[in-house]
């Protein structure tokens, strides 16, 4: 079997669900801004990378790579780095292939970013067309499922005031729902305030985390875990810095609450050098940004720290979504998965048959290979949009 063409689709979801909710003092002006609360540039889209492998079998695969801004960036690098050396090798060689393109760069030092982005899509599609040529589900080549239920937690209450939070959140209660991850950093006091009022309306077992952004120095963030933990707050995510180290380690040390870092890094090197200093309680690799194959082996890596997996997923879409159930059915070490519900919706318009996730679980696709497909004729309109 070989590679016979690569085809790839910077996705752009126009007039779509705003991830997280509207940012304060977002302008009209660009598809980009900077939304003040996070210091990060995010699109006014749901934006994705999506890759389309064909082989002279017939066989196809779609991968996909996180791309919440510029998709055409990764997709440039697969269409003039990438796609001659994959055109007439044996898709079936994922280790190999993997391996020799992220040799290929990474003496000029591009070994994340956009770089690794482009990689990952490529990992997930090829993946995607092993299954297909066995009839075989993903989750089957990874070694078996440990569970075809995949726990989740509803990421984001995206709402303004005190009321509509709660109402929200109490909807998804009421709906089986048993987890929710609250998006904060808007200061240590708000922020505990939030958690606290959260916390009074869904009661003592209800599992509450949140997600800092990066926003706190490590006093501020270490001042912030012990105003959670008297809430009985389940994780604490990205509270400092990504690139300080030595900094979420004394953060980690210090709280009792467990850490959870992971999202930004892309390969095994990255978290390895997080866990050799116990920098976290739990690791979030998300599977748009690490594919498959490196996922698995960061995975690995963690359950020999006796550390749990808990896969980030932002606006990443269908096949994003089902790498990720195939892979967090497959690791022992899973703790659970993020569900964002506008997302999902998004998602499922551009699949054939749609994903489920309900009462606090995903459904595992079955079926050969990732177990979904693309609606190209739906992925076409977004094209043209």
């Amino acid at each position: 079997m070989k590679i016979t063409s690569v085809d790839v689709f910077p996705l752009k979801i126009r007039n779509g669900p705003v991830y997280l909710g509207t940012s304060i003092g977002q302008s009209d002006e660009s598809d980009y801004y900077i939304r003040p609360e996070y210091r990060s540039i995010y699109s006014r889209n749901l934006e994705t990378l999506l890759v389309k492998i064909t082989t002279d079998s017939g066989i196809y695969g779609w991968g996909e790579a996180l791309a919440p801004v510029g998709p055409e960036i990764a997709g440039e690098i697969i269409e003039r780095l990438f796609k001659n050396f994959l055109i007439g090798q044996d898709p079936r060689d994922i280790d190999v292939i993997w391996s020799r393109l992220y040799d290929s760069m990474r003496e000029r030092g591009y070994f994340t970013g956009f770089m690794v982005d482009a990689l990952t899509a490529v990992d997930v599609a090829l993946w995607d067309i092993l299954g297909k040529s066995v009839q075989l589900p993903v989750y089957q080549l990874l070694g078996g499922a440990y569970r075809r239920e995949i726990p989740a937690y509803v990421s984001g209450i995206p709402k303004q005031t005190r009321e509509e939070r709660i109402e929200l959140a109490l909807e998804w209660k009421s709906k089986g729902f048993t987890a929710i991850k609250l998006h904060l950093g808007f200061g240590v006091y708000e922020d505990a305030e939030i958690a606290a009022y959260m916390r009074e309306a869904l009661g003592p077992r209800f599992r509450l985390m949140v997600d800092a952004h990066w926003q706190y120095s490590v006093p501020e963030a270490i001042r912030l875990g012990r105003a959670l933990e008297r809430l009985n707050i389940e994780f604490l995510e990205a509270p400092t810095a990504p690139e300080d180290i030595e900094g979420t380690a004394e953060i980690t040390r210090a709280l009792d609450i467990a850490i959870a870092i992971g999202e930004a890094k892309r390969t095994r090197y990255q978290f390895k050098d997080r866990l050799l200093k116990r920098a976290a309680d739990i690791y979030q690799p998300d599977i748009g940004r690490t594919g498959i194959t490196e996922a698995r082996k960061i995975a690995n890596l963690a359950d020999a720290f006796n550390i749990p997996i808990a896969p980030h997923l932002s606006v990443g879409q269908g096949i994003c979504i089902a790498a990720t159930l195939h892979l967090s059915a497959a690791i022992s070490n899973l703790l659970i998965v993020e569900y964002q519900p506008t997302v999902m919706t998004a998602a499922n318009s551009l699949l054939v048959r749609p994903l489920v996730c309900e009462q606090g679980r995903y459904l595992l696709p079955e079926g050969p290979g990732l177990g979904v497909d693309i609606d190209e004729e739906q992925l076409r309109k977004h094209m043209s949009a």
